[in-house]
């Protein structure tokens, strides 16, 4: 008899900073990546919003990072955040939570692994398992194009980028948008199977995966 592994109950948090409305489309996608998979919910917080919701991101079980790239940092306003979060690393309320990351920036470089680096860095602090991108590099052969998926040549976490004169209707480029849902839809179903491997047997698994209690 087939049996389905029912769905795993989740919650991701997704905490972006947006100064022009360019990173704002990515953490979208990356909402609606996270939403294509059963089961899975968001909690979808500005960095601004989130510091005045620790207490409910201790309750999550994911969080995923966002900020554009600024002078090779984080935002000003997301570093805020980060600091803010001092108690929430003394009590370790975030220890094993599943973490990820994406950012923006004009240039198609422009010094973002910088920022995906302060990402991974202040999730380790925080004791969190972080997720790559999981994609291999496109638009890196004479087959390549900008519509191909990690267009940019990041692994760290999604990267977008967005010409400095077009404004948050045209940039960044779809192919950056669906780069960022598939980070989304890692990070969730990355984040399922950590939970139910927590959990106690579940009826209706075979016999050879299921889990002691």
């Amino acid at each position: 008899m087939n049996h389905e592994v029912p769905a795993i109950p989740i919650t991701v948090a997704v905490i972006f900073h947006s100064g022009f409305g360019h990173t704002a489309r990515q953490a979208e996608t990356v909402r609606r990546g996270v939403e294509r998979v059963a089961g899975a919910s968001v909690l979808f917080l500005t960095s601004d919003e989130a510091q005045g919701r620790l207490d409910d991101l201790k309750l999550v079980d994911a969080i995923i990072f966002g900020a554009p790239t600024y002078m090779g940092s984080v935002s000003g306003r997301f570093k805020t955040f980060m600091d803010s979060t001092s108690k929430s690393y003394a009590t370790g309320a975030w220890k094993d939570k599943i973490a990820a990351g994406f950012t923006n920036s004009g240039s198609k470089s422009g010094d973002k692994l910088a920022t995906l680096t302060q990402f991974a860095i202040f999730a380790a602090q925080h004791r969190m398992h972080w997720v790559n991108l999981g994609l291999p590099s496109g638009n890196n052969s004479t087959y390549g194009s900008d519509q191909d998926l990690n267009r940019l040549g990041f692994w760290l976490g999604a990267a977008a980028q967005s010409n400095n004169d077009q404004g948050p209707d045209f940039a960044p480029p779809e192919s950056d948008l669906l780069t960022a849902e598939y980070l989304g839809e890692r990070v969730a179903r990355v984040t399922q199977q950590f939970v139910r491997g927590r959990l106690p047997a579940v009826d209706g698994l075979r016999p050879d995966i299921r889990r002691s209690s």
